[in-house]
């Protein structure tokens, strides 16, 4: 384990080194999106009986849960990999189970962080509830998780910076914007009500949101099967890609 707490270490320190950048920044940027969409659409839209304002936190969370445990399982490795320091990861006896996991637990660290700064700064301006917090919790681990597997993922795939913001501009992104966080999926017409229900993203907005308010587009048991079950394949995926080396050692 010796080798899991150093990595995991070094990934804690990367990001809290520079916290200003990787956990203020997003706290604010959420912010700026409570308060552009809330002054605009408070009192004159309820979602479910509940007020725009806070509807729109729990998404607002969750979206900055997983944009950051995206960013900072992929911005770690692929620049490890650019500036050759991933040599000194790869020598060591480290398994590919504890390189998962320290990476991985580091970028949910640094999500939940965020989310958290954004709850704590948002109960200033919106009535919050916590209806039912094992929801709440069971939901920003578990989707910290498949988004920071997914970004240690690109980190294996891609070899360039601009390939990985091709990767988020073009597939984390859109399935983060088009979830659910603004509005409910039965605000849409059928055709994009049907479209939604393959996003993975909805689901764990969806119940993340269920946690506060109890109130949800699907059931959040549905919900919570899809993410576990995109969490095992994801993190089955880079195991098998780790025990590879695949992009890594050769």
């Amino acid at each position: 384990m010796i080798g899991f707490w150093t990595l995991f270490y070094k990934e804690l320190l990367r990001f809290w080194k520079v916290a200003f950048q990787t956990v203020a920044a997003p706290v604010l940027t959420a912010m700026l999106y409570l308060m552009i969409f809330s002054h605009v659409l408070e009192g004159r839209v309820q979602v479910h009986g509940v007020d725009y304002g806070s509807f729109l936190i729990p998404g607002l969370v969750m979206m900055q849960i997983l944009q950051n445990a995206f960013a900072n399982a992929s911005s770690s490795l692929i620049q490890a990999k650019i500036t050759g320091s991933i040599v000194f990861v790869l020598l060591p006896p480290i398994s590919s189970t504890a390189f998962y996991a320290a990476y991985v637990l580091a970028a949910v660290l640094r999500g939940l962080m965020v989310g958290l700064g954004v709850i704590v700064v948002a109960a200033f301006f919106v009535d919050l509830h916590a209806a039912a917090p094992g929801w709440i919790i069971a939901f920003a681990l578990l989707s910290g998780s498949l988004f920071g597997s997914l970004g240690l993922l690109a980190g294996i795939w891609v070899e360039k910076f601009d390939q990985l913001a091709a990767f988020q501009n073009f597939l984390i992104m859109p399935l983060t914007m088009l979830s659910g966080v603004f509005y409910s999926i039965y605000s849409l017409p059928a055709f994009w009500q049907g479209l939604s229900r393959y996003n993975p993203v909805f689901y764990m907005i969806d119940g993340f949101r269920y946690g506060f308010y109890g109130v949800s587009d699907v059931a959040p048991e549905l919900s919570l099967a899809v993410v576990l079950v995109s969490l095992v394949l994801v993190a089955a995926l880079c195991i098998q890609l780790l025990d590879r080396g695949w992009k890594l050692r050769n």
